[in-house]
């Protein structure tokens, strides 16, 4: 599953055909039996998609360590996380068992991404109709650590819960919020900042949710004018730094983007609810494995340049550094002494 992502099989008679061409290739890399697409859509059915979760899992584990010593992002001297949800687009027609809305079909994934190196650290699946603020209960917590989640996770209860495991976040304040203002600090307007504030929830709910102080920071966008309305319970770092937090929030979205444009998250080889968990994450683990190999051989070409040459050599007994060497020899003498020389006299 993870070579169809890598090498963008379209079906499992594809994978089929790929493999069975190249038996003595696919030999080497410990397929010793004969792939047959009876046996590929048996196992989607029948594999349980945990196996794969857990192979993600240890691979985000590994690809953090190989990234441990990636500067901070903005100057922080902690981790800075962003965590999102996306919905994974299914045929209603075909994945009955996964209706959203009406004529909807989707699953969710949700992931916790380092910012600093787009590593994911955290993810999980989930049907379509699970609200994502659900995922506050899942993730795990680093003490000392920056969450920038959007305002669709904000739930005081939840966030109380980071607060009081050492977590600092940073989300957006919603319309509607009952809040009175214990203290106002002065702010540079010609950055953008409208107001810095120190609050406490105003509603019966609120004060048994989240007691103690919170922070507010209005901001105006220079760039856009948007105006927006952030809420952390940091009081630490500068205003400016709490909105430069937010918006590297956009990190995740490219990530999703990534993912959907250069992994097999669109066609699925399987209609179960097993086999799209299983693809799901057969793709997150092949993202993990080319993150991997770029850190440990210290490649310098993008991912995406990476997961193009593996595409194409991903049976190649050659190492993945010497595929990805650009050597120029149009202008280079090359002295081989053997070699008879041309006599055009």
């Amino acid at each position: 599953m993870v070579f169809a992502q890598l090498t963008y099989r379209e079906s499992l008679r594809d994978i089929e055909a790929c493999l069975q061409s190249r038996s003595a290739r696919a030999y080497h890399m410990g397929i010793s039996g004969r792939v047959t697409r009876t046996n590929l859509a048996y196992a989607n059915e029948h594999r349980d998609w945990r196996v794969f979760a857990e192979v993600a899992s240890v691979l985000m584990r590994r690809a953090r360590r190989l990234y441990a010593d990636t500067p901070f992002e903005l100057g922080l001297e902690a981790d800075l996380f962003a965590l999102d949800a996306t919905l994974i687009e299914l045929s209603l027609s075909l994945f009955p068992w996964a209706r959203w809305q009406k004529e909807q079909a989707s699953v969710k994934l949700n992931v916790l991404l380092d910012l600093r190196d787009d590593i994911p650290v955290f993810a999980s699946l989930h049907e379509g109709n699970r609200h994502e603020v659900a995922s506050l209960d899942d993730i795990p917590l680093y003490p000392d650590s920056y969450y920038t989640i959007d305002r669709g996770y904000l739930d005081f209860a939840r966030l109380h819960r980071l607060h009081t495991a050492g977590v600092f976040f940073v989300t957006r304040l919603k319309a509607g919020i009952c809040f009175y203002v214990s203290e106002s600090r002065p702010v540079d307007a010609t950055v953008g900042l409208r107001c810095d504030q120190t609050i406490k929830l105003n509603s019966r709910k609120g004060r048994q949710d989240y007691p103690d102080p919170l922070r507010r920071v209005s901001y105006v966008d220079p760039e856009t004018g948007q105006a927006l309305v952030f809420l952390t319970n940091s009081f630490e770092i500068g205003a400016l730094l709490i909105a430069q937090i937010y918006r590297r929030r956009w990190g995740i979205e490219l990530f999703w983007r990534w993912i959907k444009q250069h992994l097999r998250l669109r066609g699925f080889f399987s209609q179960s609810p097993n086999g799209v968990r299983v693809q799901i994450w057969s793709a997150l683990c092949a993202y993990l494995l080319v993150a991997i190999a770029k850190q440990n051989k210290h490649l310098e070409p993008s991912l995406y340049e990476i997961l193009q040459v593996v595409s194409v050599s991903s049976l190649e007994q050659i190492p993945l550094g010497e595929l990805l060497v650009n050597t120029d020899t149009r202008d280079t003498h090359v002295d081989i002494p053997n070699q008879l020389e041309i006599n055009y006299s």
